[in-house]
């Protein structure tokens, strides 16, 4: 079971190891949460962060994926408590305590302001998408799909299940609803979680930065900055690894999204893109 969940991320962190510069006790105490729903690029962006000198992509932490549901339900505190714990274990399988940790798990989206309680000098990105271009890529993908079998690596059911980020009095609209619908309601519950855990937070306040894909792929040298200043890396590496990053979803809910499957997505989610600015 450890093998199975924290195996992956520890072999990244050992492989990383002999790269690090800096003391362990400002690495550990500076890790980087990588939040936003899912198909946003927070995969990329943990990517792009975690290949800078120091620093080190866990990517998905499994136990904290699988752990969220528990951890939302609990007073900051604890979950802070427990969520530390867990990156800890992985840092500490790999043998790289030297190392900055970059942690990617969407599902942190729900936990961020814990996550920065349990490390005072962390930082959190939020990366941004249009939520209608993450529709479209949700789809694709079919894990909020009716029917859908199978799970993820966290063991996390696919399927048209009523997750922990559903409403309560709206779990069974969820399961009814259109798979268009289900992919906007993801969208709309993981950016809002994200966005609003830290400005009531007075610990937190200050320490994320939004990050938009369409200016990652579209300005990389820009984003790089904006994000280098922020995390006090050097902006060129970074760019470089931005500057990777295709234009071509850009704007796919044009042609991919079908007039019903659009209206859908606008019902669930159109007060908080127009808010967002991707109302157009």
């Amino acid at each position: 079971m450890i093998a199975s969940l924290y195996g992956g991320s520890a072999a990244r962190v050992a492989a990383r190891r002999r790269t690090a510069r800096g003391s362990e006790a400002d690495a550990g105490a500076r890790p980087v949460f990588v939040v936003g729903s899912p198909r946003s690029g927070t995969t990329f962006v943990g990517r792009a962060l975690g290949a800078q000198p120091g620093l080190i992509d866990l990517g998905e932490v499994k136990p904290l994926k699988a752990r969220a549901p528990e951890l939302a339900g609990l007073p900051e505190e604890e979950a802070a408590a427990r969520l530390r714990r867990t990156v800890e274990i992985v840092r500490g399988l790999g043998l790289a305590r030297n190392l900055r940790a970059v942690e990617q798990t969407p599902e942190a989206s729900f936990v961020v302001g814990a996550a920065l309680r349990a490390y005072p000098q962390g930082r959190a990105v939020h990366a941004l998408r249009d939520g209608r271009d993450v529709v479209c890529s949700l789809l694709e993908r079919g894990w909020l799909s009716a029917g859908r079998g199978g799970a993820d690596d966290a063991r996390q059911a696919f399927g048209a299940h009523a997750r922990f980020w559903v409403e309560e009095e709206r779990r069974e609209e969820f399961v009814r609803a259109s798979d268009a619908t289900r992919c906007a309601w993801a969208w709309r519950r993981y950016v809002t979680a994200a966005r609003a855990s830290l400005p009531r937070d007075r610990v937190s306040r200050g320490r994320m930065l939004e990050l938009r894909y369409e200016q990652l792929v579209t300005d990389p040298q820009a984003a790089a900055a904006r994000l280098a200043g922020f995390l006090e890396l050097e902006p060129g590496p970074l760019a470089r690894a931005l500057a990777t990053a295709h234009t071509r979803s850009l704007g796919r809910w044009r042609r991919d999204l079908s007039r019903e499957q659009l209206a859908d997505v606008e019902r669930e989610a159109g007060p908080l893109l127009a808010e967002l600015g991707y109302g157009d």
